[in-house]
């Protein structure tokens, strides 16, 4: 029995058919039955982002040469944009992203500029093109960040999305784009009052890229944001919350005081347990910890575990537990199951010891050994 295919999912022939029929309702002449036959006799050899450009060459075999023609083509073909009501979550059709492909392949040339980020503008209010709009950035930084500065103004929530998702320093799936955070900030300074969570989701992510290299300007651009009171205040604490991720699993210290948290907090760590220490890919990591305040506290509970590698060499990743307050003396276990997936997307799992760590406010503290066979 085959297991789920996120390729497959999302370009099969009848994904491929429903493209073609956009196009042949925008425009009669075109080669249905050539352009499907042509994408699906090489689709089930093709991994998932060689579909992406499978899709865009049999496109260019079918739509004008003319870039402005097929532009004007690929404008027309699009379906309705997206429900502008909701607020997050709203991707779109993956079937579409070949079209930004075929704008970068087709138009990524100074005389075509201002078209070929118009029709992306487009296309991005169907489906998001921040990877088709970092070819761009590369190839004209300067004149894509204006036109990205007036596009924080637009009023569709997915198009000031795309302001903060294709400048991310470390997109996923995505190159890196090599622009200085000095020159993305102003975008997010802008954006960051924005009253769709889709918006200010990309704003904490794109925050949370910077911090990997910056985190002392994060704190303090997030500390200026606080002060200004532009945005929700319940919204700019999520905000803060999603953005300082990676800095609070490292326990920096200033983010951890700007989330109200003690970086050196008075807690006693005792009693860890594990349910069971040898294990087998698959199966789930069980353990408890007993945490005693000697003073009132606020707390991130976090684990890390470090991992063997294939050549031998060790990992550690941080994963969240709890957060929790205590009261002088007072005492709390907090119990916690990890499943130790077999194939995760980022990993595997070698046969070796582990070791499990807690940390309280960032601050590594007791820790204990297990083994997977």
């Amino acid at each position: 029995m085959s297991g789920f295919s996120l390729k497959d999912h999302l370009f099969n022939r009848s994904k491929v058919e429903y493209l073609a029929g956009l196009f042949c309702s925008a425009d009669s002449a075109f080669p249905y039955r050539r352009f499907v036959g042509g994408v699906m006799r090489q689709l089930p050899e093709r991994e998932l982002k060689q579909r992406i450009v499978l899709i865009a060459e049999n496109l260019e075999s079918c739509l004008p040469t003319n870039f402005r023609r097929a532009a004007a083509m690929i404008v027309a073909a699009l379906p309705p944009p997206l429900d502008e009501h909701q607020t997050d979550d709203d991707f779109g059709d993956f079937i579409l992203a070949p079209l930004g492909e075929f704008v970068v392949r087709n138009g990524l040339e100074a005389q075509h500029f201002m078209l070929s980020l118009e029709t992306l503008k487009h296309i991005t209010k169907r489906f998001s093109m921040e990877d088709a709009m970092r070819s761009f950035l590369r190839q004209f930084p300067d004149e894509t960040l204006l036109e990205l500065k007036r596009w924080t103004d637009d009023g569709n929530y997915h198009v000031r999305r795309l302001v903060s998702e294709s400048t991310r320093p470390s997109l996923p799936w995505s190159g890196k784009i090599g622009l200085p955070v000095e020159a993305t900030l102003p975008l997010l300074n802008k954006l960051h009052a924005d009253r769709t969570r889709y918006v200010t989701r990309s704003v904490a992510n794109h925050l949370n890229d910077i911090a990997k290299t910056h985190p002392e300007l994060v704190v303090e651009t997030l500390a200026h944001w606080r002060s200004l009171a532009k945005q929700d205040q319940a919204e700019l604490s999520w905000m803060m919350r999603h953005a300082l991720r990676t800095l609070i699993k490292r326990g920096h210290p200033g983010s951890l005081k700007l989330l109200g948290y003690n970086p050196q907090p008075k807690v006693d760590v005792s009693h860890i347990r594990l349910k069971q220490s040898i294990l087998l890919p698959g199966q789930t990591l069980e353990f408890s910890v007993k945490l005693t305040a000697r003073r009132p506290e606020s707390l991130v509970v976090d684990y890390s575990i470090d991992f063997p590698k294939a050549n031998g060499k060790r990992t550690t990743k941080v994963f969240k537990a709890a957060k929790l307050t205590l009261r002088t003396g007072e005492s709390l276990t907090v119990i916690k199951r990890h499943k130790l997936l077999a194939k995760a997307t980022t990993f595997r799992l070698y046969p070796g010891l582990y070791k499990l760590t807690i940390q309280v406010n960032g601050q590594p503290s007791q820790a204990v050994q297990f083994s997977v066979q």
